[in-house]
């Protein structure tokens, strides 16, 4: 294996030892119909129907889909268009919340026997990658007959500053992670289940030890190197293979999934409660009180905001994320959607976007590249908009983690280069 490549960016893990916090009820959500890869979901409720907690408001349309489900008891306000994080229109729901989070009276346990039922629950509780990525469980966990499944890898890494909504998972819940491990071992029937942490959170290692264990079963320690995280890292780092440029994690005989996605899961199959709600972590040098959230889907990130305190006077900018690929945001009017695991407010020395200068062909963009590539050559074809060059530098293998423009000394703006270069390639 070759020598671990990544960044050391600051931990920041202020809120790592802070229970979540229970938001109080909104008095309105606004629930997008596309907060997942794929297909959005249709509507299934009109203007004024009276909606309860965990009720189908968004029915899955396809193979690659995830349904959508009340995060609040009240009345379905409205149904239009809002503009996205990606600047795109969806659909959203926005529902005036009655105060009482009133539960569905048809949720129930899932039936769940075979492997059939299995996946069909997956789908049915709405959980989709809650580690930022947002491709439906169900469809993961699917494979083709001839498909030997070795490893799946439980991703607590949690590598992006500031971030742990996943590290009280695998605390406050670590039993319902467990469950959720059992479940998968039970139906998907891989070789290996390795609960994947980075040894900067001490007590989430000690909890997964302790339950797992037995054949099967166990715990990888990983050092803390940005972006440990990464689907295609942690399979290389754990399992010393590589996913091939256009393949899939399936082809090495590999998966990975989220530790909160596993977590939601158990308690799906348990409860009938499918997701409608995030733990949030709130932080920044901007937040006056930094604080574990949890909060109904669809609530402005304002509310989060004004739960801890406020902003302070010097808030220059807010991120849905963390700060190395998380995505700035237009309005604190925002809406909290599955995959919201972090919300930073900065300061303005913060914020402040560097002045790039002419590259020092330093070369460090290259040595730290955790998928081996050369982000500053990719940059001077980018320019040429030389497309035969982007394909022979595989900028498609880019996991536009952003170590390349974290270390450039030149500040060079090389993570929006790898994104627009892949929009360049997908748009011939």
């Amino acid at each position: 294996m070759k020598k671990l490549s990544g960044v050391r960016a600051p931990h920041r893990k202020h809120t790592a030892t802070m229970q979540p916090e229970m938001l109080p009820v909104p008095s309105e959500v606004r629930i997008p119909m596309s907060m997942h890869s794929g297909k959005p979901a249709n509507p299934v409720v009109d203007v004024g129907d009276h909606v309860k907690v965990g009720q189908l408001i968004g029915e899955a349309v396809g193979n690659v889909s995830s349904p959508v489900h009340a995060s609040v008891s009240g009345t379905v306000k409205s149904i239009d268009d809002y503009d996205n994080l990606t600047g795109e229109k969806a659909v959203s729901i926005t529902i005036a919340s009655d105060g009482l989070q009133t539960v569905y009276e048809r949720l129930a346990p899932p039936s769940v026997t075979n492997l059939d039922e299995f996946l069909t629950a997956i789908k049915d509780s709405g959980v989709v990658g809650l580690g930022g990525a947002g491709y439906p469980t169900a469809p993961k966990l699917t494979f083709k007959e001839n498909v030997k499944l070795d490893y799946i890898l439980i991703n607590g890494a949690e590598c992006e500053t500031y971030l742990t909504s996943d590290t009280r998972t695998m605390v406050d819940d670590a039993e319902d992670v467990w469950e959720g491990a059992q479940l998968i071992k039970k139906y998907i029937n891989p070789e290996n289940i390795i609960v994947c942490i980075e040894d900067n959170k001490p007590e989430p290692i000690a909890k997964m030890k302790a339950l797992f264990k037995g054949e099967g079963m166990s715990v990888r320690v990983l050092p803390s190197l940005y972006p440990q995280g990464e689907r295609k890292v942690l399979v290389y780092n754990v399992t010393g293979r590589i996913v091939p440029e256009g393949g899939r994690l399936h082809d090495v005989g590999c998966t990975v999934i989220n530790c909160t996605t596993v977590a939601v899961l158990a308690k799906y199959i348990r409860t009938g409660m499918p997701l409608v709600s995030r733990c949030v972590t709130v932080d920044g040098s901007g937040v006056r009180t930094p604080k574990n959230i949890i909060a109904p889907i669809g609530t402005p990130i304002r509310e989060l905001f004004d739960y801890c305190g406020g902003l302070k006077e010097d808030t220059k900018k807010i991120i849905m994320g963390g700060t190395m690929m998380g995505i700035s945001v237009p309005s604190v009017d925002m809406p909290v959607v599955k995959v919201t695991n972090c919300v930073l407010a900065l300061s303005a020395a913060e914020a402040q976007t560097p002045v790039p200068t002419a590259c020092i062909k330093c070369g460090r963009c290259i040595e730290k590249c955790p998928m081996n590539l050369m982000p500053s050559f990719i940059e001077t074809a980018y320019e040429l908009k030389k497309t035969d060059l982007l394909r022979q530098y595989k900028v498609n293998l880019c996991a536009e983690c952003g170590c390349c423009a974290y270390l450039c000394p030149a500040k060079r703006p090389l993570a929006q280069v790898m994104t627009l270069s892949k929009r360049m390639l997908w748009g011939e």
